[in-house]
């Protein structure tokens, strides 16, 4: 099929010449008529309205003020800077010349709009035609810029303007801020050259500054080179504060120098109670050293300080244990943040509500079940309810456990509370008791809400039919859903005959579910979707009844319901496993590819057919064939390859597959290693025994 010719309409502004050609470079590369970077298709993809070329015409092209304004309003209180810079683009073919108070808006708009890097851009263009605003106005750009914390963009400008204007010093805040944002990246170095430029150019570093590359250098590893830095301060007359320390300290951890650090930890309460400090100071360390002992585990250090408090009142007794809490539940030590809360319960405190359910979903979720129903009864003391998450959390761990009294009592207590939707409380309940084998209590539940005029919805009854057919009770749940059907509950809904379906043939009860397919839903007016015929083609070749399987699927393409790649997956497994793999590879040849729905699930399963019917090699050329028709299957795919490979003693087809996967940009993961170190252990074992 020939493709049209598109001819691009003749520019109408073409004979137009600009008034000025004194206009700075910048203005040719950054207000471009034809190549915008800020538009799609230029400045013609824009329908002006007869109003915008009214005032363009009326007001003088000379009247800065005015078109200042008119372009600032348009960045700020229209948040529109597209227009502005089209505005920008009409005004400059007119002979406007754009000025600094410009520039700012438009980089000002562009970052209050995430659009850093475009606002990165045309301070660089600025800057390489040496339109370069006073030093006042740099240092507002350069300060906005570094909102977006791409210090080494910000750098890389920074750089620019100062080849380019010599004279131009930052601010020390400025300078203090891009520091710290490339210690936070992880390039001390950077920063380093940074601090020695900034001496160069006449400031003297302040606290601030070598904090914040003390603390780069320390995260690196590098604590000789830190512990320099802070003897550099001390002889420059500058005396370090509490997050100096607390910062130093950090480092020593994580060389784990305890006996050092403790020393160190001394100093620190000592400077606490001495110095005068900011008080944001004193807790901004106080954190810093609680949650770099949590995360070098140092955990007993992080009690003895609860249990001590060697930092005196200098910082809240309730915001110390409360950032003590949040740093143990960081690294997952949940029953450690519960010995925090005990401490505070000793002093008469009470932690925050949302710090208490914090540690509760941890513990719930960590197998503590007990401890955090403990802590519930406690909460509700002083006031606590759990939110509706962390009562499913809690509530599933609860039933896991087969302690249903506590669960019932964990239900009443949020029946009990305000402005709850108790239905949706029920059906949470209903859902951990699935998780269970316990039908009468899924009974007892149903019975429970009838009794408390908490009539069960559609997803209540389905909760409760999924829960007998995962216990292998599909009577009860064929005699609930035949009580939904004479009208007794509400009406069943498709997800209704799917499950059942799909528990009647786990039973093998294949007529069954058959009859309920096509008599019971058609009659109730339900028409099986492509979730029902994929539980019914799954549960068919379960059954082994790989031919009536692919009769439904012929059935469900007739009817117009159209297969997705679940479906696919689900065919493939099932041929594969019912020793049909030549079928399976007409389906994928005839069917999958051509529909082009496919996945790297379907993949998966035709790669694991062909291995485990003694196709290994065949499986590796489909797996190349994929490669070379674009499409890039992912680690798991290779991992099914290389494993067969191992299991095969297929040592140089296995390093082939890995190599193979590394060149298409797929990285090994920690599958991929096991699977290999198994492969050398499995030669060891057979290899022959050395012979003195």
């Amino acid at each position: 099929m020939n493709a049209k010719i598109v001819q691009t309409p003749a520019n109408p502004f073409s004979h137009i010449k600009p008034a000025s050609r004194s206009l700075p470079f910048f203005f040719l590369l950054i207000f471009p008529y034809s190549n915008s970077p800020y538009q799609s298709g230029g400045p013609l993809q824009h329908e002006e309205k007869p109003h915008e070329r009214k005032e363009e015409k009326e007001e003088s092209i000379h009247n800065a003020s005015y078109w200042n304004k008119k372009i600032h309003t348009l960045c700020t209180t229209n948040q529109n800077v597209d227009e502005a810079l089209r505005l920008l683009d009409r005004l400059r073919f007119q002979g406007y010349r754009p000025n600094f108070l410009n520039l700012s808006s438009i980089i000002h708009a562009l970052c209050n709009s995430n659009r850093f890097m475009e606002a990165h851009q045309y301070f660089f263009l600025s800057i390489a035609s040496h339109f370069i605003p006073d030093e006042r106005t740099c240092n507002v750009l350069i300060a906005r810029l570094l909102d977006s914390r791409m210090p080494r963009k910000t750098l890389l400008l920074l750089n620019r303007l100062s080849d380019c204007k010599p004279e131009f010093v930052p601010s020390l805040i400025n300078y203090n801020r891009l520091i710290d944002q490339l210690c936070s990246s992880s390039h001390p170095v950077e920063a380093h050259r940074l601090f020695s430029d900034m001496r160069i150019k006449g400031h003297s570093p302040d606290i601030v500054s070598y904090t914040t590359l003390i603390n780069g250098y320390c995260k690196m590893g590098e604590l000789d080179i830190a512990q320099e830095l802070f003897d550099e301060m001390c002889e420059g007359g500058l005396v370090p504060n509490s997050l100096t320390y607390s910062v130093i300290i950090g480092g020593v951890l994580r060389q784990r120098k305890m006996e050092h650090a403790k020393e160190l930890m001394t100093k620190l309460w000592q400077i606490m109670e001495k110095n005068k400090e900011d008080p944001f100071v004193k807790n901004a360390a106080f954190v810093n050293l609680i949650h770099c002992l949590c995360k070098e585990g140092f955990i007993n250090e992080v009690f003895s300080i609860a249990e001590n408090m060697p930092q005196r009142n200098n910082v809240p007794e309730e915001f110390a244990y409360g950032q003590m809490i949040d740093a143990l539940c960081r690294v997952g030590r949940n029953h450690g943040a519960s010995r925090i809360v005990y401490l505070m319960r000793k002093k008469g405190l009470i932690p925050s509500l949302v710090t208490y359910n914090f540690i509760i979903h941890g513990l719930s979720k960590d197998g503590g079940c007990m401890r955090a129903y403990q802590l519930l009864k406690e909460g509700v003391e002083f006031g606590y309810m759990p939110s509706e998450h962390t009562y499913k959390v809690l509530i599933e761990a609860l039933c896991k456990e087969s302690d249903l009294c506590m669960a019932k009592e964990l239900l009443q207590l949020m029946l009990n509370k305000e402005d709850v939707d108790k239905i949706r409380i029920c059906n949470i309940y209903l859902r951990a008791l699935s998780l269970i084998n316990s039908p009468t209590e899924l009974l007892n539940v149903l019975v429970f809400m009838l009794q408390n005029e908490c009539r069960p919805d559609v997803v209540s009854l389905n909760t409760i039919i999924n829960g007998f057919c995962k216990m292998g009770r599909t009577d009860e749940a064929l005699k609930v859903l035949n009580d939904m059907m004479i009208g007794k509950f509400c009406a069943p809904d498709s997800v209704t005959f799917t499950t059942v379906i799909f528990g009647l043939l786990n039973e093998g009860r294949v007529e069954d579910s058959m009859d309920l397919l096509h008599r019971e839903m058609p009659e109730k007016g339900f028409r099986p979707n492509i979730v029902t015929y994929n539980a019914v083609l799954k549960g068919l070749f379960q059954q082994e009844r790989a031919d009536e399987a692919m009769t439904i699927f012929q059935e469900m393409e007739s009817g117009g319901v159209e297969f997705n790649s679940v479906t696919c997956t689900i065919i493939i497994d099932g041929l594969a496993y019912s020793n049909r793999i030549e079928e399976a590879k007409r389906f994928w040849d005839e069917v999958i590819w051509p529909s082009k729905i496919h996945d790297d699930f379907v993949y998966a399963a035709l790669l694991k057919g062909l291995c485990r019917s003694g196709n290994f090699h065949e499986a590796c050329h489909f797996l190349y064939e994929l490669v070379d028709c674009g499409i890039s299957p992912n680690i798991v795919n290779y991992n099914i390859l290389i494993d067969h490979a191992c299991k095969l003693g297929l040592k140089k087809e296995a390093y082939q597959i890995f190599g193979e996967m590394k060149k298409n940009g797929i990285a090994p993961d920690a599958v991929t290693w096991r699977i290999l170190d198994k492969l050398h252990g499995n030669a060891r074992k057979l290899a022959p025994p050395l012979i003195n």
